[in-house]
């Protein structure tokens, strides 16, 4: 049973979307929903997320909307080091913190600010290991960030069964026409 998990995916840039009003986002968001509404009827109690700009904030704002429905659901924001936002626009640092203010717990997993690429690669492995599953939005065609979790996600996979969620452009292609049939 999957109580406490990882989400993430692509930063908004690596799929293409340079602002909050892109059409995408609602088809990625509704998606991300319906694999969170399948683990939340198996007993998920927990959602965490790095608050990377992207899937992971967008995912902030859905488990935000899915507590109206099920006040039992949390969502914690494991930022990497202090002040991941400081060198972001104003746009994206507002938006952000919009997200932070949702999240029933937020904590940096390194007490200081960006020194290095190791504090990313100590934050997904801590993720990972401190989750039960993993909700990733990925495409085996296309590299890039979600990479990174899935690598230590696929490790414990090996060792232990890990769960792994994958959302695909398939997936999203089709809450896309789910939608348009309902229209």
């Amino acid at each position: 049973m999957v109580k406490v998990c990882v989400v993430s995916g692509y930063k908004a840039q690596e799929l293409g979307i340079f602002d909050q009003k892109h059409k995408g986002i609602h088809y990625i968001k509704k998606t991300i929903e319906k694999k969170l509404r399948n683990l939340i009827d198996e007993g998920l109690e927990w959602v965490l997320i790095s608050g990377q700009l992207g899937v992971e904030l967008w995912t902030g704002e859905v488990v935000a909307e899915l507590k109206q429905e099920y006040p039992q659901l949390k969502l914690a924001v494991m930022t990497p080091f202090l002040q991941q936002e400081k060198n972001w626009s104003d746009t994206n640092q507002e938006y952000y913190r919009h997200v932070l203010g949702l999240a029933d717990f937020v904590d940096s997993i390194s007490k200081r600010e960006y020194e290095s690429p190791a504090q990313l690669r100590v934050k997904n492995q801590y993720l990972i290991e401190k989750s039960d599953g993993l909700v990733i939005l990925y495409d085996e065609w296309k590299e890039g960030s979600p990479n990174y979790y899935l690598e230590p996600a696929l490790k414990r996979f090996d060792r232990e069964g890990y769960p792994i969620f994958y959302i695909t452009p398939d997936d999203i292609n089709s809450t896309v026409q789910e939608e348009l049939e309902e229209y």
